[in-house]
């Protein structure tokens, strides 16, 4: 393997990983933080979905986020390389890439806050 698809792969695993993670700490404390809501009128299984959900929709988030940046991240390396000139425009490339996470992370937010 090339040692540039090396870093790629271990870009994506590591992005992977940071998602999962993530997605299973928020999984996990999903009970107790039910448990801390149960003094609202909300049934528990439904704020037992809520938090999965806001898990899942920052996890998968994060892990399109770093597909992004790994995949623009290597094209503006390559980029770079024959027009150093171009340092702004692919700064912004990878920029927007990287605001996928911030959007899931958005959304997860707005579910949370609809749970009460």
């Amino acid at each position: 393997m090339k040692p540039s698809r090396r870093w790629m792969a271990a870009l994506v695993v590591l992005t992977a990983l940071t998602a999962v993670v993530a997605t299973a700490a928020l999984v996990l404390a999903a009970p107790a933080l039910a448990a801390e809501g149960a003094a609202a009128s909300v049934d528990p299984g439904v704020l037992r979905w809520g938090f999965a959900s806001a898990a899942v929709s920052a996890g998968l988030a994060a892990l399109g986020a770093g597909y992004a940046v790994a995949q623009v991240g290597t094209a503006a390396l390559g980029a770079l390389a024959e027009k150093p000139e171009l340092f702004g425009r692919v700064l912004v490339m990878v920029g927007l890439a990287e605001g996928i996470a911030i959007y899931g992370l958005i959304v997860s937010i707005l579910i949370l806050n609809r749970l009460g």
